[in-house]
């Protein structure tokens, strides 16, 4: 099977040159789901992108028969944090000319909902599927006034536009999956949301980190918020919905990096998370696991990040991926002074027990930056 491929403008530069998008959808012959999954939004996180080229090549082997549904690709999905670079290290984490983190800028619509306990009394009484499209036709006509002000005269910051291009792409998807890494170095996980967890095991990953706070405005949150913001609604009046939609953020490993390991991790669980959601129904076709029952879970809120309480070089930090105690030393900083001493060195210590899943790429730190984080 060979994809639809498409390609998008997304920005005209001044010197002439335009930045483009290219979407890749894979049809399926029989209707269904519809999956949308992009990476490379921080311009550093790469591995998406081979994790999209490899299941790529896997969907072209396959017939439109197997695949129910369509699912689309779009790799590189954000051309200009792709392409920045500070010396020869990418950075491209935030948008320079507006100081926007690229995932802190998408539209959300509860924000925007008139009454949404309004809309959901008058569906009481619905089937889940009738919903689902009657609430997509209302988020819709919000989003429709939002492509207004961008085609007006006034204009809007590119951050508008750009989150309007794949906002566009992706509203009425089922599944979206974001392709993620670290910015420094990290352990292969997945965010998640509430009542979701079921789902989360798909992926066959370790663990998950569940969002319990977060204000929309990244590309997963905004995707699914109005959608638990709806659930939430039905439960007060008494009816309790779960709606077949769904919102991911895979982040894998580390950035500026297209680790092998953490290629196949991201692949083989998009794979089963399509074969599990039915969206994949191909003979023959298994993983030795098809769900993680051993996945644990955290809540964000859980998770303690250390920062420098004074400058220097970080030595004897512990590794990656190692199981720490509260009181036990974490790691060190060698700080210089320009005090008239001799250097010093300065034990950090955990605050908790926990996993280290995330490490500074740089040992050398100004007070205040981070080190590392623990997942408790």
């Amino acid at each position: 099977m060979l994809p639809i491929i498409s390609t998008i403008p997304l920005r005209h530069m001044a010197s002439g040159d335009v930045l483009s998008l290219q979407v890749y959808k894979f049809i399926g012959a029989h209707p269904g789901k519809k999956v949308y999954i992009q990476s490379n939004l921080h311009g550093a996180e790469i591995v998406g992108n081979a994790v999209i080229h490899q299941l790529m090549e896997f969907l072209k082997t396959i017939n439109d028969t197997d695949l129910f549904g369509e699912i689309w690709l779009v790799p590189v999905c954000n051309p200009i944090g792709t392409n920045q670079r500070s010396h020869f290290f990418s950075s491209g984490r935030y948008c320079v000319y507006e100081a926007k983190d690229w995932n802190r800028i998408f539209w959300d619509y509860e924000k925007h909902a008139d009454d949404l306990f309004t809309f959901a009394k008058s569906q009481i009484n619905f089937e889940p599927e009738v919903i689902r499209k009657n609430y997509l036709t209302v988020i819709g006509q919000s989003f429709a006034k939002f492509s207004e002000k961008i085609n007006s005269s006034s204009g809007v910051p590119y951050t508008q536009r750009f989150s309007y291009k794949l906002q566009s792409l992706s509203l009425d998807a089922d599944y979206l999956i974001d392709l993620h890494s670290h910015t420094c170095q990290g352990l292969n996980y997945l965010y998640l949301f509430r009542n979701r967890e079921e789902s989360a095991k798909h992926f066959l990953l370790e663990f998950g980190i569940q969002l319990d706070k977060y204000d929309g405005d990244a590309f997963d949150e905004a995707f699914i918020k109005p959608w638990l913001a709806l659930e939430e609604c039905f439960k007060k009046l008494g009816r309790e919905i779960r709606f077949d939609v769904e919102a991911w953020t895979l982040e894998l490993g580390t950035g500026m990096q297209m680790n092998p390991h953490s290629v196949e991790k991201g692949l083989r669980g998009v794979k089963n998370y399509l074969k599990q959601k039915r969206v994949l129904q191909i003979s023959g076709f298994s993983l030795k696991e098809n769900t993680f029952d051993n996945m644990s879970f955290q809540l964000r809120s859980q998770v303690q990040k250390y920062y420098a309480p004074t400058g220097g070089m970080i030595q004897s930090r512990v590794e990656l991926g190692s199981l720490v105690k509260a009181g036990e030393r974490i790691y060190q900083i060698l700080n210089f002074n320009k005090e008239g001493k001799l250097p010093t060195l300065i034990d950090v210590s955990a605050e908790q027990d926990g996993l280290v899943y995330d490490v500074s790429s740089n040992q050398a730190v100004n007070e205040g930056e981070f080190v590392l984080g623990i997942l408790g």
